[in-house]
Parts: C-alpha cells; structure tokens; sequence
C-alpha cells in the first residue's frame, strides 16, 4: 500500500505567508497553473476550497485535467456539516440544518474524483466545540454512515473523545473511518493521541482477531506548533507559522512506515502551511520515508529552508 504525501491546500497567494515567491514563481512565467506545478513535486494534496463551498463537479474535472493519473485527492467536507456556528456567520442563516440535499449536492460534486479513482479521503473536519456526548456521537454516525461509500477520515480535536477511545473507536470502525492523528499546540481541552500507540490498537486488543474491524487507511495531520499564536494571532495564517525539524519530523516518518507495514494505506498532510513551510517540511518527509523528491525547487526557497539541500534538485541541478 502507497504512502501519500502532500500539504493541505496549494492556493496561497496573498498574506505575509504567501507562497508566491518562495515555492512558486515570482513573477510568474505566462500560463504558469499552480496546481499542476505544485503536482510535479507531490502525488496528493488535501483540498481547503471545499470546505468553505460546495465541491463544483467542473471544477473537480479540472483539477483532474491539470494532474497526472496517479495523482490524488483528499476533499475536506462542506463547513455546514461540521462547523454549524461558523456557517452561520458566513451565511446569515437563522437556523442550522443539515439535510440529505446538502449531502447530494456535496457528492455529486466530488463524483468526478471519485468515479476516475483518484479520491484518496473525505475529510470530516471537526472544531474543538464538538465535544462527545449522546446528541454528537448520533449525529456523527448519521453522517458516517451517509457518507460511507467514500474512505473516510475524521479528525476530532476535543479531549472528550480521547477519554472513551474505545467508544470512539466503535463509532467510527463501524464505518470504517479513520481517526486522523493530529499534530498541533496541545491546552487543557485538546484531544490527546499517542503516535506510537494509537488508540485504535486499544480496541483491537479486545476484540477477538475475526472480529477487529480497521480502517483501511492511516490519515496524519500535521498543523504545527506555534502555541504561542495559536489563539491570540493578527491574522489567521499566523497560527500555522511553524517550520518542524527534520528531527521532529523522523517520529512520522517512523509511524507511517509501522501503519503502512500493517497493510493501510498512509495519507500525511502538511498544514503549516505558512510562507510554504508545509512544502519544506513535506518535502523532507519524503526522504525521510525513502522516496523521490520529484520536480524543481526555486534556489530562493532552498536558501530559505536549508534542510532541503541535499534532497531537491533547483535549476535542474542537485544541490
């Protein structure tokens, strides 16, 4: 089973963590396609767009277009279904309410990315408001289950699903969904994960063998860890501003080859994405996993971020 890396979104263009001038072409040469460029150095890309909108089924025929056939997608799920305060604001709405429509519209949307194969996960993006409790653990099986004809992943953040992990576990391997570990600032109300002992083998472990359900794939997101701006930022992108060590990094790499060696399939994601830090750090990740490290890095951001010499090729020569 492959190991898939890639960084969360690959359309900054604005903001002091742009990643224009540093990962991508500052000018830029005419004609230059940000996704295709971006799909030269990488198989896999998490999609950020479809969380603020419902997913476009022209526009997922496009990304096809614009890709290689072994290139795939993560999609993150509409933000109705997940975040209903923050849909709310966004769309003046009086009441929240999710039906089996807004789950159509969602699928057919993303059908073109499903049907050619090359959707690697449907991302269920929780905010650390969504605690566990009767009303929420409902509400998520309904949505598993809606959705379950697609890989799924969830990523929780509220410490009260890590204090039933075995109840957690049951929830989401009766869908087969994978709990996304998450690397991130850790407060009082974090979810708490071991990368080395997930969660999921505590319930294998009482189970009998024939009956241990498991998620066919293995789903890492890796945020960063700027505490310090965490919460208290001028600006959303600041969170996100964290370059990790190859040092911190190896642990990953490490889990990633142990699940993959369990037959799963292993989707990591960089979301530090500031000033294409998410690249750097993805980048290092696949030599760190003993992977090619394809495509052509401008000789700026390699100045930048010095742990990528050795590993990439600028200017069509190795560094």
């Amino acid at each position: 089973m492959p190991i898939h890396v890639g960084t969360s979104g690959w359309h900054y263009p604005g903001g002091r963590g742009t990643w224009n001038g540093v990962f991508y072409p500052a000018p830029r040469p005419r004609g230059f396609d940000e996704l295709s460029y971006y799909a030269e150095h990488f198989d896999t890309v998490e999609v950020n767009a479809t969380f603020y909108r419902q997913p476009d089924p022209a526009q997922c025929a496009a990304w096809l277009q614009r890709t290689p056939p072994t290139f795939c997608f993560s999609v993150k799920l509409f933000q109705k279904f997940t975040h209903p305060d923050m849909y709310l604001e966004k769309h003046d709405a009086a009441e929240w309410d999710v039906t089996r429509g807004d789950l159509d519209v969602f699928r057919l949307g993303i059908e073109p990315l499903a049907s050619a194969g090359r959707l690697l996960a449907v991302l269920l993006q929780f905010p650390p408001s969504f605690h566990a409790g009767d009303d929420t653990r409902g509400y998520l099986a309904w949505l598993l289950a809606a959705l379950g004809d697609y890989p799924l992943a969830v990523e929780l953040r509220h410490k009260s699903w890590s204090d039933d992990p075995t109840g957690t576990c049951m929830l989401l391997d009766a869908q087969r969904a994978a709990w996304v570990f998450i690397d991130e600032p850790k407060f009082g109300s974090s979810i708490r994960q071991d990368l080395h002992r997930p969660t999921t083998r505590l319930l294998e472990t009482l189970m009998l063998p024939e009956r241990r359900p498991k998620a066919p794939t293995c789903y890492m997101r890796l945020h960063g860890r700027n505490a310090a701006q965490w919460w208290d930022h001028g600006h959303a992108e600041d969170r996100y501003d964290y370059l990790y060590s190859p040092t911190e990094l190896a642990p990953f790499a490490e889990a990633a080859r142990e699940a993959n060696a369990s037959g799963r399939k292993v989707v990591l994601y960089m979301n530090n994405h500031f000033s294409a830090k998410a690249v750097a750090n993805a980048s290092v990740l696949r030599h760190q996993l003993g992977q090619d490290v394809p495509g052509e890095y401008p000789r700026e951001m390699v100045d930048r971020y010095p742990d990528l010499a050795g590993i990439v090729t600028t200017g069509g020569l190795p560094l």
